[in-house]
């Protein structure tokens, strides 16, 4: 008899490249599996190749990579060695191919700011599908949006703020709290945080928002609009690159009377100077989810301060409900 229609008919198989290998045992865990065997080789003149060395042949075959830069591997080589794995998966016979990939590089450029910008989202969105891939699976990428409207493929979309507001809410219980946007475009981000810490805390959460103005890479705005006075800040952003956007916002809450400043963050890919921009006074406490595994997180000089939620279960759950045929909407809503 054929299985009932929500239950895959093709095995469940897990991969997970070499620099994200920590992250895949942890995801294989909560889903009860091993991680499919795999060979990375380099070449002698920097050009490399990877394949699996198992049958993935009408197999449900998920690879998991997050695609940010780190020492020995850029963004750029990350991309292409996920890329290159998931065009031998499904050319081996794969019955479904899916990216899993936990931090989505280039997500940030997915609009033309300036005559003649690149939309490098959509242009990575091309990629994929040119080796075959049916599905990706990322979390928390900048603007949800644009993200989905690049790919023509199957798109699915985690969010850690239920992570990330537990976390608060266990951390800082029964203080007056306002969640802060560093920007005007962080105000929905932040908004569906703020109804989930209420939630949680049971009782009103205040909010606010910082003016924020970028060009050239240099930054302005002083501005910054809600009540933060004697209260502990929440300010809300999708990653942390340089920090400088969030000491700005930490700084300017500090002045108007915050009693406290933590900052949550879904991806810290932690630029080079980020420890020692992040170790300003104003600045308390940095919660983190786990998708960018990057040893600027243990620097001494901010170690103390950050905080690191574990995001890993979650995907596990996203993989086997989407494995089954089910929808992850609403996953770890509350």
């Amino acid at each position: 008899m054929p299985p009932p229609a929500h239950v895959s008919p093709h095995p469940l198989q897990l991969f997970a490249l070499n620099h994200s290998r920590q992250f895949g045992e942890a995801v294989a865990e909560g889903l009860g599996l091993p991680l499919g065997a795999h060979e990375e080789r380099e070449f002698e003149d920097g050009e490399h190749k990877s394949r699996p060395l198992e049958s993935v042949r009408d197999r449900d075959v998920y690879v998991l990579h997050a695609l940010y830069g780190q020492a020995g591997q850029s963004a750029n080589d990350k991309l292409c060695r996920l890329l290159f794995f998931l065009g031998a998966v499904k050319d081996a016979g794969a019955a479904r191919v899916t990216a899993v990939v936990p931090y989505l590089a280039y997500a940030r450029k997915d609009r033309r700011s300036k005559p003649r910008d690149p939309v490098t989202t959509r242009y990575v969105a091309a990629m994929f599908e040119a080796v075959g891939t049916d599905a990706i699976l990322t979390m928390d990428v900048h603007n949800p949006a644009a993200y989905e409207n690049a790919f023509r493929c199957r798109t699915e979309h985690l969010e850690a703020n239920p992570l990330l507001a537990e976390s608060i809410a266990r951390a800082l219980p029964g203080k007056a709290l306002t969640v802060v946007a560093p920007d005007a475009g962080g105000i929905k981000r932040a908004g569906q945080f703020r109804e989930r810490l209420e939630k949680l805390a049971g009782a009103p959460v205040a909010a606010a928002f910082a003016e924020k103005h970028r060009s050239e890479g240099v930054l302005s705005g002083s501005l910054l609009v809600g009540d933060v006075a004697g209260r502990h800040a929440v300010i809300v952003d999708d990653l942390i690159s340089s920090g400088s956007t969030l000491v700005r916002t930490a700084r300017a809450c500090r002045e108007r009377g915050a009693s406290g400043v933590w900052a949550v963050a879904t991806h810290a890919p932690f630029a080079a100077d980020a420890p020692s921009v992040l170790a300003d006074k104003a600045l308390d406490r940095i919660i983190v989810a786990d998708t960018v595994s990057s040893p600027r997180l243990r620097d001494p000089a901010i170690a103390e301060k950050i905080g690191v939620v574990d995001s890993a279960p979650l995907f596990a759950q996203a993989i086997q409900r989407l494995h089954g045929g089910g929808s992850i909407t609403g996953l770890l809503a509350f």
